[in-house]
């Protein structure tokens, strides 16, 4: 196997495994959250933000952009057989799905961690950011799997 198809495989993989982790939640985590009361809703969800960064999770979300941006390095610097705008497209969308969790994704999630779950404040918060929050989820799920579609593509024609 060559660098670029174990690079835009690793990445691909990563990606793939980020967004089948994410799509998880727009498909059936949020939608269960959604049933359940305000209260325990907003509970569960700050549980599982608190846990999520200590997970393995994280080996996937942090590995698909940091082996896209080295796919995407290489192939700027031709370093890389292979379809090279696929490459970098793939490398991109990596990349742009973890900018999507840090700048959307994150901040919604520690402001849900300030709230008290059985205040007014929280129920409030609640309405607007399971919404908000599904709808940038469904992008990510999105890009990550353009990506890993892109990366191995890209790699297989080389």
């Amino acid at each position: 196997m060559n660098l670029s198809s174990l690079l835009a495989g690793a990445a691909g993989a990563a990606g793939l495994l980020a967004g089948g982790a994410l799509f998880a939640f727009s498909s059936f985590v949020m939608p269960a959250l959604r049933d359940l009361p305000t209260e325990t809703a907003v509970r569960a969800m700050q549980s599982i933000n608190d846990w999520a960064p200590r997970s393995v999770l994280m080996v996937p979300l942090m590995g698909s952009p940091a082996l896209g941006a080295l796919v995407g390095g290489l192939a700027l610097a031709d370093r890389l057989p292979g379809d090279r705008r696929l490459l970098l497209a793939g490398a991109a969308l990596s990349v742009v799905a973890f900018a999507v969790t840090a700048a959307y994704h994150v901040p919604r999630n520690n402001q849900l961690a300030t709230l008290a779950p059985g205040t007014p404040e929280a129920a409030a918060y609640w309405q607007t950011y399971l919404g908000e929050w599904t709808r940038m989820n469904h992008v990510r799920v999105v890009l990550l799997l353009a990506s890993g579609v892109s990366l191995w593509l890209g790699a297989r024609r080389g």
